[in-house]
């Protein structure tokens, strides 16, 4: 008896359009929360009379306000993915983070999903190739939902 296994094959595959809009949605996503967080620190120096924690976010220089993103968008990136196989711009998109063979991904798998978003011009690497640098290192793929469902479920029926 033969033992097939179910594998990601190119049809399932977010399209490069859906992989931009990810994107998009999703540094937006992280820009309201750097601002929210921001604000949140001033509204409670402000209320509180504590000129120190309103004093360190408005002297925040340009280089530190991007690390503080990046901090953000590491747990945006890591909390979403390793609890729900997509981030709100995935959601949105209708698409979500598997393993080769259509299982959710562990968190190793995340965890080097996350930190290669880190790697200088890694979004500049859908350009060259079908799938992104934090796909290829971390064995993940990201594809459509639905026909993704439809075809799993379909495969354990045979």
């Amino acid at each position: 008896m033969e033992n097939k296994k179910f594998t990601i094959t190119d049809d399932l595959l977010a399209s490069k359009g859906q992989r931009l809009l990810n994107f998009i949605i999703d540094l937006f996503i992280i820009y309201v929360i750097e601002i929210s967080i921001g604000t949140t620190i001033i509204l409670i120096g402000d209320l509180t009379k504590s000129d120190t924690a309103s004093n360190w976010v408005s002297s925040l220089s340009v280089v530190e306000s991007f690390f503080f993103g990046l901090v953000i968008l590491f747990f945006y990136y890591l909390i979403t993915e390793m609890y729900f196989s997509r981030t709100f711009g995935k959601y949105f998109t209708k698409t979500m983070v598997v393993k080769h063979d259509g299982s959710r991904p562990n968190m190793k798998s995340i965890m080097i999903r996350t930190l290669s978003r880190l790697i200088p011009f890694e979004p500049f690497s859908f350009l060259t190739a079908e799938r992104g640098w934090h796909d290829t290192l971390s064995v993940t793929y990201v594809v459509k939902k639905h026909d993704f469902l439809d075809k799993k479920k379909l495969f354990s029926e045979e």
